[in-house]
This record gives structure tokens, sequence and C-alpha cells, in this order.
């Protein structure tokens, strides 16, 4: 069995029963999504492809609030598959600076294999499917849909960004309608483009509704 389809089953057995909407198939979507976007567009596949599947292996959103962990267990399973400590280095380095981190947070990827992973992954939180993971998520964690006494944010910092009291309706605001504008690749921001025009529409009839509003 080659790398990939190690990691794959390694992925895949820690993340299958998750609820919160980075499931298995959350990662396969953002490895297909990477594969596409490599092809576009250049980079190592095969380091594009075993970041991709590694991306949320320790997100701080699954292992309890660990902040910045997801590059240090990547290592750690790479290694241990035999990889060598350059490879596993490479890839640590792009699992730990695909998320995003807040509007603020500045978040320029340092090479082509960090900007697709990163790219792949945002556009899975857009879109159709991006809105039904904005729900998932907040159902997991105790969050109300809406409270329209609840602003949304501009974070400044990780930190703020993780502990902020938010509901799924200001997460759009606080993070996933600034998506559109952080892609980096030029195959990503014709995709996201209609993505984001989709949660857009859902945001406006969402507040036709929320008021009441039948004209």
């Amino acid at each position: 069995m080659d790398l990939v389809n190690r990691i794959e089953q390694i992925v895949k057995k820690t993340l299958e029963r998750d609820s919160s909407g980075h499931d298995w198939y959350h990662i396969d979507r953002v490895v297909q999504n990477a594969n596409y976007l490599q092809s576009k567009e250049g980079g190592d596949q095969l380091i594009i492809q075993v970041a991709a599947l590694l991306h949320d292996i320790s997100d701080h959103k699954l292992n309890g609030g660990i902040l910045n962990d997801g590059g240090r267990v990547s290592q750690r399973i790479l290694l241990a598959e035999g990889t060598s400590e350059e490879f596993a280095k490479i890839v640590a380095d792009i699992v730990d600076n695909v998320s995003f981190k807040g509007a603020e947070v500045e978040d320029r990827p340092h090479s082509l294999e960090t900007a697709i992973v990163q790219d792949a992954d945002r556009l899975d939180a857009i879109g159709a499917i991006g809105i039904a993971r904005v729900f998932a998520f907040g159902g997991s964690k105790g969050q109300l849909i809406y409270d329209p006494n609840l602003s949304p944010k501009i974070h400044s910092t990780f930190e703020e960004y993780v502990n902020s009291k938010t509901t799924s309706i200001n997460h759009f605001h606080e993070k996933l309608l600034l998506l559109k504008d952080r892609l980096h690749t030029d195959t990503a921001r014709k995709i996201g483009q209609e993505r984001h025009d989709f949660m857009k529409a859902f945001l406006k009839q969402f507040d036709r509704e929320w008021n009441s509003t039948f004209k």
C-alpha cells in the first residue's frame, strides 16, 4: 500500500465519526479539490495530497481546543510511516498554515503547495456544502443559529477568533464571506465566486424569512 493510501486509512479511522462537518467526506472533498487545483496550477502532487489528507488531523475544533497542533501530529504520523524528515516537515508546515485564523490575521502562503491546500479547504467552506457545514458545526458546539443582539466581530488574533462567542449566521460574516478574497489561485477564485454568490443569496433569503418579509 502506498503512502497516500496508508495516510488515507489513518485519517478515515480518526475522523469518520465526526458530526461537526469535519468528517472523512470533508477530507475527501478537500483532496479532490486539491487534486483539481494541482492539475491546473502545478505543484508537488504527493505533498499536496498528503497535506490535504492530514489538514484536520488535530485541528483545534476537534482536539479539545489545542491550537496549532496539526503539524506536530502530521509529522509524527509521517515519520512513523517511513517518510523523510524533510518531507514530514514540509507537510507539517502546510498543515499548520491551512486554517483561517481571523479576519485580521495574515495568512499569505509561502509555497504553491500551501496555497493549493488552503484554497482546497476554503472551497469546501463556502457554497451549498459550506452552508450545511456551518450549521452542523454550530449545532455540535451548542451555538444559536442567529441572535440579532450579537453582532459579528472582526478578530485580530487567532486566540480571539477561537474564543469569541458567535452564532452560525455571524460565522458567515466573520469568516465565510471573507474567503472569496483570500483564495490564492486563479482556478480557486473562479470556483469560489459562484459559491460566494450562492451564500449571499442564502443570507438574503434567511434575512427575509427571519424578518417575516413577504413581498
